[in-house]
């Protein structure tokens, strides 16, 4: 996913020619069954490995899904009452929350990371290019698992409505790029917000970098604004990596910076308003241009413009309250109002969850 400017997520040249044990084999993955405490954020890598973020158990996961036969289209797939049908897949409890969703660029074929039952056990479940859903065992499974530096402490902190266990944003974002898994999230670290890298197969040592940013809404720079989503991709041929975060700053980062493993201050490329978090974000070509597509929790779904993004300057002044917005340009997407997730699907389509009156479901709809 994420066109030819990407350098993670849709892997169309990627030509998988080997098997669950071959890939197995080829990634140094072993077979056993994973220790997840929680299944949060999702993102691909090379021949159907999935990476799952675990923030509570300060871990990420590769596991082998054994999902690598390619695909010959990419059927387009709609599930209403989306929590009702997952509530029949054998062997999930209720109550059910998709907490992240990924196609495979392999196979089209679409994953959703859940918490299930009232103990918010992590599951698994994949839905084919016939629409079914199926539960995915991650017992016996070819697997790795790398370790998360300096996690927050699993407990409450602050008081009232500001109350709010940390751990839970130690991994806010994924993604494979250039044989690396970047990873955003909170840290215990003097820096609380970070990007860490960690090279793939996983080795021992993973590089946690600081971000600082220059916040427009605030008039200041803040080095604890929480990295909610990115992308990684490339910049007038520069690997990068744009990350949106709370409230709701646009900040370009080079990805030598996140190597170096010392702080780093990205340049905001725009702000979007404020009272808002970003939920995720895409990004695609369409026509001769580059676009981003960002899911928000208050402000709906934003088209925004890559052009000029690389330039030298950013945002370094306040920007009114009268103005909220600067920087790269934007339309919100009324078609796609309530949009929670979202993931490619094809170069013309995108896989969307929208909630509504309460209730969630499942669309393919057309990239704008």
């Amino acid at each position: 996913m994420r066109a030819n400017l990407i350098l993670c997520g849709f892997l169309a040249a990627v030509v998988c020619s080997a098997g669950t044990s071959q890939a197995a084999h080829k990634w140094g993955l072993k077979e056993g069954t994973p220790d997840l405490k929680s299944a949060g954020q999702l993102a691909f890598g090379p021949d159907g490995v999935l990476f799952i973020g675990d923030a509570k158990g300060a871990a990420i996961f590769a596991v082998d899904t054994g999902d690598a036969t390619p695909a010959k289209g990419a059927p387009q797939r709609n599930i209403d009452d989306l929590a009702g049908k997952l509530a029949s897949v054998a062997g999930l409890k209720t109550p059910l929350a998709v907490n992240d969703l990924a196609v495979n660029p392999l196979t089209a074929n679409i994953f959703l990371s859940l918490s299930s039952g009232d103990d918010k056990a992590p599951a698994l479940v994949r839905i084919n290019q016939s629409g079914e859903i199926a539960l995915v065992s991650l017992a016996k499974v070819p697997f790795l698992k790398a370790t998360l530096p300096n996690p927050p402490e699993d407990k409450l902190v602050g008081e009232g409505p500001r109350a709010r266990n940390l751990r839970n944003e130690a991994v806010t974002d994924i993604a494979y790029a250039s044989g690396k898994v970047l990873v955003s999230g909170v840290s215990a670290a003097g820096t609380p917000s970070q990007i860490r890298e960690f090279a793939f197969p996983f080795s021992e040592n993973a590089i946690g970098t600081g971000v600082e940013i220059y916040h427009g809404a605030h008039g200041r720079m803040e080095d604890n604004a929480t990295v909610r989503t990115f992308v990684a991709m490339n910049i007038d041929g520069v690997p990068s990596v744009l990350a949106g975060f709370t409230c709701t700053p646009l900040v370009r980062f080079p990805i030598t910076a996140i190597e170096s493993g010392s702080k780093t201050r990205g340049t905001t490329v725009a702000e979007l308003g404020n009272r808002n978090m970003p939920l995720d974000m895409i990004a695609y070509k369409k026509g001769d241009e580059n676009f981003l597509l960002m899911s928000n929790n208050n402000r709906g779904v934003m088209k925004i413009s890559t052009k000029d993004i690389g330039r030298k300057e950013g945002i370094t002044a306040p920007v009114p309250n009268e103005k909220l917005t600067e920087g790269q340009a934007f339309e919100t997407i009324k078609d796609l109002e309530g949009t929670v997730q979202l993931d490619r699907l094809s170069d013309d389509l995108a896989v969307v969850i929208v909630q509504k009156d309460g209730k969630q479901s499942l669309r393919t709809v057309p990239l704008p």
